[in-house]
Parts: structure tokens; C-alpha cells; sequence
């Protein structure tokens, strides 16, 4: 009975040695092969990253300029808006002038003539006041007219915005998509995704440079500037590559950029927007707090989330990146910034996964 139970357990005990696999340790080159494969799995993706961003970059860049045409479409609708009016104030006063006067005194004028030289000089009075009336018709009939197609090129600029719009939404879309599925593949993907951010306002800053040094040249000037942001507006560049970082953690300038983003609360949100108290996009807001500091950042997201310093414990003061977006950290996790079209500035819980410049 002993023998069969010691015979039991040796071919138990072989059994389950053979059962056990034995994995070798992996070899030098396969650790050269998976790191190889690891170096080109973030290269792809620093390339997809820069390759998106140059695309939200840019169209951020035309909605801006569209942005900017409407608002000035509309300024222009409003003085002609404005002239029509007192155009139109202006001939009924000159018709009740005519109406209480007759439609004889002219005639009158005339047959009364003491000479002939009288004659031709009331003649001509006469003719001169029909003439002014005819043009201040005419006037008022190419106002109406003006009025007209300012509205219709305003709906046709609007319908233009709007289908940009979508093309940057689903940009963005993209972005997060890339974003959520490659975070959990790479390990230092904050670090990647902020140097993909350095690299396409690298590149946005010099075809800034590039195209503001073309037109200098057109208009025979060839200026020493340093480059700047892609808008209009108020506001100016970013220094010469974009990304310089020339701050001094001075506080005080933080509270400052602080406060001047509480200063706007309530601004409306419009596309190409620069103006404090009427109108702000997500950048325009930033460019302006930071302009209240006495610091000159870009005019686009792009350009401003590549910029300044890069930081991971953020700061009141701070900017809060999304690569499409951008707001001002004011602490507790919660920002300050520019939603979208329809919205207004105000206070947010930071949310997803940002990156942190600073620039103060």
C-alpha cells in the first residue's frame, strides 16, 4: 500500500513538472526590438498629436479672421443703419419745407425776375435745389441699397462661420478620440501631448513670422518686428518663436491676470473677439488678462498652450490647455474662460485631462 502511494505521488510530482512551462529570460536584442517598437509607437503619436493641432491651429486662425469680418460687417450695418435714419429725417423735413412753402414759389420766383440777369440767377437757384434734392434721393436709395447687401453679406459670413465651426468641432473630436485612446498605451503621454503642443506653435509662430516678413516686404517696409499672434485686434505677439519663456513667478502679476479674468465675467462669447466688456473668444480672453499683467502672449490657443512654461502643479494665474481650448486657472480646480458660441465668461470646473503654461 506505502509502494502505491509513493508511486502515486512521483508521477503526480512529474506530471505537474511537466505541466509548468519554463519561459526563458528575454534576450538583449528582444529588449533593443520592444524598445525600438516603443520609440516608434510615440513617434507616431508626437506626429499625430502636431499634425492635429497645426490643423485646429489653423482653423482656429480662419474663425478668428471670419470672426473678425463679421463683427465689422455688422459695426457697418449699424452706421448705415444709423445714416438712413437721418437721411430719411432729414427729407421729410425737406418736404415739409416744400409743402408749407407751395408748389409755386419757384414759378413765382421766376415771372417775378426784374431783369434777365435775375432771371438766370433765380433759374439756377431753382435748378440747383432740384439737383440737391435729386441727390439727397439718390443718397438715401444707395444707403437702402448698402443696407441691403451688408445684411446679406453678414447671413453669408454667418453660414460660412457656422460650417467652419463644425469643421473644428469635429477636429476637436479627432483630438479627443487620439487623446483617450493613446493615454492609457503611453505612459508619459502629458509630456507628449505638451511637446506636440511646443511643436505646432513652433511652427505657427514661424509661418507667422514668415508671412508678416512677405508682408513687409509687398508694402516696401521689411520691419524688424518680432513676430505675434495671428489675430487682429487688441493685442500683440508672442515673441519671435512663440515658446519663449520669460516670466519671473512674481504673484502679484499672477493676481493680476486673476483678476482682470473675473474683470470679464459675463462677456459674451463671439468668434474673433478682443474686446473687453463686449466680446471675448477662449484666447481673446486670455490674451487680454495677460496683456493687463504686462505680458505680451499669442493671439490663438495653439500658440499660447505651446508657449510660456510648462508646469504640473498649476497656479492661480496659470493657463488651463485643451490643444482647441484654453481658460485661466484661478485655483480650487476651478478656471476661468470663454465656452463657446451662445455662452458667456465665467467660472468652470477645470475638466478632462489638461496641460499647465505659465507665462508670468
Amino acid at each position: 500500500m506505502k509502494r502505491w502511494k509513493a508511486t502515486l505521488v512521483t508521477v503526480m510530482l512529474t506530471s505537474s513538472l511537466i505541466a509548468v512551462p519554463v519561459f526563458a529570460e528575454p534576450s538583449v536584442d528582444d529588449l533593443k526590438a520592444n524598445k525600438k517598437a516603443a520609440e516608434e509607437q510615440v513617434s507616431s503619436l508626437q506626429s499625430q498629436l502636431t499634425d492635429l493641432l497645426n490643423k485646429l491651429g489653423q482653423l482656429e486662425e480662419d474663425l478668428i479672421a471670419k470672426g473678425e469680418e463679421i463683427t465689422k460687417a455688422e459695426e457697418d450695418l449699424k452706421e448705415a443703419e444709423e445714416l438712413e435714419k437721418q437721411q430719411y429725417e432729414d427729407m421729410k423735413l425737406r418736404i415739409q419745407f416744400m409743402y408749407e412753402e407751395g408748389n409755386t414759389s419757384a414759378v413765382e420766383a421766376i415771372v417775378t425776375s426784374e431783369d434777365f440777369g435775375d432771371l438766370v440767377n433765380k433759374a439756377e437757384y431753382v435748378q440747383n435745389v432740384h439737383d440737391y434734392d435729386r441727390d439727397k434721393l439718390q443718397e438715401y436709395v444707395d444707403t437702402k441699397k448698402k443696407i441691403a447687401d451688408l445684411k446679406t453679406t453678414l447671413e453669408e459670413e454667418k453660414t460660412n462661420l457656422e460650417g467652419m465651426q463644425s469643421e473644428y468641432e469635429s477636429k476637436e473630436d479627432e483630438l479627443n478620440t487620439t487623446i483617450e485612446t493613446k493615454k492609457s498605451e503611453i505612459a508619459d503621454f502629458d509630456a507628449q501631448i505638451q511637446a506636440a503642443a511646443e511643436a505646432a506653435a513652433a511652427e505657427a509662430a514661424r509661418q507667422q513670422e514668415a508671412e508678416r516678413q512677405a508682408a513687409a516686404d509687398n508694402n516696401g517696409g521689411g520691419g524688424s518686428g518680432t513676430g505675434g499672434g495671428s489675430g487682429s485686434g487688441n493685442g500683440g505677439g508672442s515673441g519671435s518663436s512663440g515658446i519663449d519663456y520669460t516670466g519671473t513667478g512674481n504673484t502679484a502679476t499672477a493676481q493680476a491676470i486673476v483678476s482682470a479674468a473675473y474683470s470679464q465675467l459675463g462677456v459674451p462669447y463671439v468668434w474673433g473677439g478682443t474686446t473687453p466688456g463686449v466680446g471675448l473668444d477662449c484666447s481673446g480672453l486670455t490674451q487680454y488678462c495677460h496683456r493687463v499683467a504686462g505680458i505680451s502672449i499669442g493671439r490663438t490657443s495653439q500658440v499660447q498652450g505651446g508657449g510660456g512654461k510648462a508646469v504640473s502643479s498649476p497656479q492661480p494665474g496659470d493657463l488651463v490647455c485643451y490643444g482647441t481650448h484654453i481658460g485661466i486657472y484661478i485655483g480650487n480646480g476651478q478656471m476661468i474662460h470663454a465656452p463657446h458660441t451662445g455662452d458667456v465668461v465665467r467660472v468652470a470646473n477645470v475638466y478632462g485631462s489638461p496641460w499647465y503654461r505659465r507665462y508670468w
